[in-house]
């Protein structure tokens, strides 16, 4: 299934249905009177967020949602019937946005979540409900409501504990397929992933996701390579892990060009809890492995490991470390929830 995390929207709301304009006229009743009834009320649309999806592609192909109109109201008192709601199904993780591109209408990050981002038009009164001590055959009745018409954007960002950061050809496909049973494309020749994958590991007993996003390169932000598009799916991530390819001439200078596309990226992405490895040590000597260590831990910010994702040769201590800075933001979070559902006390 190809990949797409991005897709432009139209929906309209249905409209709701006119009011009647209606006497009673019956056989035994001496007086008649107004009787029309209301009309219906318009669908609403409705975006939920559903599990066993991790991809917009069925936006691609069908980008116009329309609800259905309220019928109108009818002799005897009879109200419309209501239109059908229309309802959109997306990965849990998807954000909806304004057509403006940057104002965000909902965050869905959990199964389940719904939001109503076009409500339907509520239906027209009918003649019965004007009646009054001294109106007592009114002729009048409300048109039903129009709907609402917007464009909006679907953006995916994949919910996963921990993401994986680096130049093409860090190896975070191999350490992603070493560690999960995610089976991203390998090679033995330079090139990078080009769509995110997500692999569930697990580390003394305890299970949390990795997202392996396609590497950067130095001017991402300004849209070289395949640019910063797929950064935003790291953003939800407790930790980042930073690979560090062993076997390039400069490793510090690799470091400082990812960290700066981190921080002309903006948001808080660069301040998050990070964790630099020196990878592929199996193909350095003792001595280039303490020399690139010791570059690395001059310019990185945090914690410098090594290992080597092909051989796993440190990988278990590199997953517990990842472990332990996801279980203290899990317990973090536990309390921020705990602290708001406290009950109030003057």
């Amino acid at each position: 299934m190809k990949f797409l995390d991005l897709a432009k929207v139209y929906v309209r709301s249905g409209a709701g249905g006119n009011g009647c304009v209606s006497f009673r006229r019956e056989k035994f009743v001496e007086y008649g009177g107004p009787d029309g009834g209301d009309g219906g009320k318009g669908g609403d649309v409705i975006v939920e967020a559903v599990e066993g999806l991790n991809t917009l592609i069925d936006f691609r192909y069908q980008q116009h949602f329309f609800a259905r109109n309220g019928k109108g109201g009818q002799g005897s008192q009879r109200t419309g019937a209501d239109g059908d709601d229309i309802l959109l199904r997306v990965p849990v993780g998807t954000e909806i946005i304004d057509e403006d591109e940057e104002t965000v209408i909902a965050d869905l990050t959990a199964p389940g979540q719904r939001v109503v981002i076009a409500a339907g038009g509520n239906g027209g009164w009918g003649n019965m409900r004007f009646t009054s001590a001294t109106n007592r055959a009114p002729r009048r009745a409300n048109a039903g409501q129009e709907g609402v018409e917007r464009t909006i954007w679907l953006r995916l960002k994949l919910i996963a504990d921990a993401g994986l950061l680096g130049m093409p050809n860090a190896g975070k496909s191999t350490f992603l397929a070493a560690t999960s049973n995610a089976r991203p494309k390998i090679a033995d020749y330079p090139f990078t992933t080009l769509v995110p994958n997500l692999g569930v590991v697990e580390v003394d007993g305890a299970e949390f996701v990795i997202a392996d996003i396609p590497g950067l390169i130095e001017g991402a932000s300004e849209g070289r390579g395949l640019g910063d598009q797929f950064l935003g799916h790291v953003e939800r991530c407790k930790v980042l892990l930073h690979l560090i390819d062993g076997t390039s001439e400069d490793v510090a200078s690799d470091c400082e060009i990812i960290v700066g596309e981190l921080e002309e990226y903006g948001g808080d992405l660069a301040d998050k809890p990070r964790i630099t490895v020196l990878n592929k040590i199996d193909a350095l000597s003792e001595e280039e492995r303490e020399e690139k260590l010791a570059a690395l831990e001059e310019v990185a910010e945090g914690p410098v490991m090594m290992m080597s994702g092909a051989t796993r040769l440190g990988v278990t201590e590199v997953l517990r470390a990842l472990r332990a800075v996801i279980e203290e933001a899990r317990a973090e979070d536990r309390r921020d929830v705990e602290e708001e559902n406290k009950p109030w006390q003057p």
